[in-house]
């Protein structure tokens, strides 16, 4: 276990370089264990969440090497459908390798997934969708079992335009019989950027982006090589973080037009904003005021920025709402920030801000990959030292964060958990 030792009161200046989409390359790794072939994927981010999956993938049987960003994937040799528990467990996206490994080998053995405790995210709408592509789906004593002679295509409504289930679905019916529709289809740019790597692939796919997805099924598919958008969640927390802490901070090789939303909501709090086309300078312009937002699937504020903007929220004057409309349990970021002097409760699906003049640095915990967002964000805009436990939890998104924080000017030390009181002083 390892900690995070920020001593705030640092206002964030220069410019940061946003790492590939974590959430892209989750998918797109999986996608490329569709083809017997070997497949190369560019501007892979070294988050806990990749390796993660790539050590899943490596126990199905592929072969991969990861150098720099560059992550090369021989699946030829893939032919275990039973995926490793120990590995699934902690990571919501391992399930991925279900629609994968059913279109692949035809059957598979996948544990219930783990990964961040933020409501409800009930894989049975992934099921549903295989059912209905043929699968014979069967889960007991915490693993699904799914198996069929061929896949055949379907029309299938997502519920609450899922972002999990749409991939799934869409991997599952690139190598199914027929011409498969998803209807009510999520819409984030992850699901367009999967698309294309599978179009790459030899796919035949239709719509992605919008909310109806036209999959015709093939046969086979072969390798490609392609390069991992930019991750718009890393980019808008440091976008957050530069208005949070007074600073100045150009974000680099980001897209803006994946966080338009947020950008707005930066600008109504008082933040200026300057967009262009490989970038975002965010600067602090006097004191920030509430605003009011509401959660909603793309092109709406994503729900993985709600607990980072929250931190934000807390210094700013005024009251502010967040209402969550994705997720029920969002707000385990609440009782941190209150450690550190934020003034928020929670009143059904809305957390309500009362803003205060500043936070005060104290050892809170990184509970989840978003909530740990939240608590290094508020940690480097307080005044005095902020401990962070379970920092692994922050890695599972996030690229180098110390070293990224670092060069923007904030004090930021990584030590095991248990380092003594005198050693941390002497780091810090």
């Amino acid at each position: 276990m390892e900690q995070l030792i920020i001593q705030g009161g640092r206002p964030l200046r220069g410019s940061v370089r946003i790492s590939g989409g974590k959430n892209s390359s989750l998918a797109i790794i999986t996608a490329a264990c569709l083809a017997p072939d070997v497949s190369v994927i560019e501007n892979v981010p070294h988050c806990r969440d990749v390796l993660t999956l790539k050590g899943i993938l490596e126990a199905l049987g592929a072969r991969i090497t990861l150098a720099d960003d560059r992550m090369t994937i021989d699946a030829q040799a893939v032919s275990h459908h039973v995926a490793p528990y120990d590995l699934c467990r902690t990571m919501r996206a391992s399930f991925y390798t279900a629609g994968m490994l059913l279109a692949r080998l035809g059957k598979v053995q996948v544990p219930l997934p783990g990964g961040c405790v933020i409501g409800s995210r009930p894989v049975d709408f992934h099921l549903r969708g295989f059912a209905a592509m043929g699968a014979n789906v069967l889960t007991e004593h915490g693993y699904v079992h799914a198996e069929t002679p061929h896949l055949t295509a379907a029309s299938f409504f997502v519920p609450r335009s899922s972002v999990g289930t749409t991939i799934n679905l869409m991997l599952a019916a690139t190598l199914a019989e027929g011409t498969s529709v998803l209807e009510n289809a999520a819409r984030e740019p992850e699901i367009v950027d999967t698309a294309v790597f599978l179009s790459l692939m030899g796919a035949k796919i239709k719509g992605a982006g919008t909310n109806t997805i036209t999959i015709e099924g093939l046969h086979d598919l072969h390798g490609a090589t392609y390069s991992v958008i930019p991750d718009r969640l890393e980019a808008g927390t440091y976008l957050i973080a530069a208005a949070g802490t007074g600073g100045d901070v150009l974000v680099e090789q980001m897209i803006p037009e994946h966080v338009g939303a947020l950008l707005t909501k930066l600008e109504e709090c008082g933040a200026i904003v300057e967009r262009n086309t490989d970038g975002v300078r965010v600067r602090a312009g006097g004191r920030h005021h509430g605003v009011d937002v509401d959660t909603a699937p793309f092109p709406g504020f994503a729900t993985d920025l709600h607990p980072p903007f929250a931190s934000l929220l807390a210094i700013a004057d005024g009251r502010s709402t967040i209402r969550e409309t994705v997720f029920e349990s969002r707000f385990g970021y609440v009782d941190e920030l209150r450690r550190m002097g934020a003034d928020i409760r929670v009143e059904g699906d809305r957390a309500v801000v009362n803003g205060v003049p500043f936070l005060s640095g104290a050892p809170v915990e990184a509970l989840d990959l978003r909530a740990g967002a939240a608590v290094v964000i508020a940690a480097l805009a307080a005044q005095g030292t902020s401990i962070i436990s379970n920092a692994e939890n922050v890695d599972r998104g996030y690229e180098h964060v110390e070293e990224k924080l670092g060069a923007l000017g904030a004090s930021v030390q990584r030590v095991e958990t248990g380092t003594e009181p005198a050693a941390v002083a002497q780091a810090g």
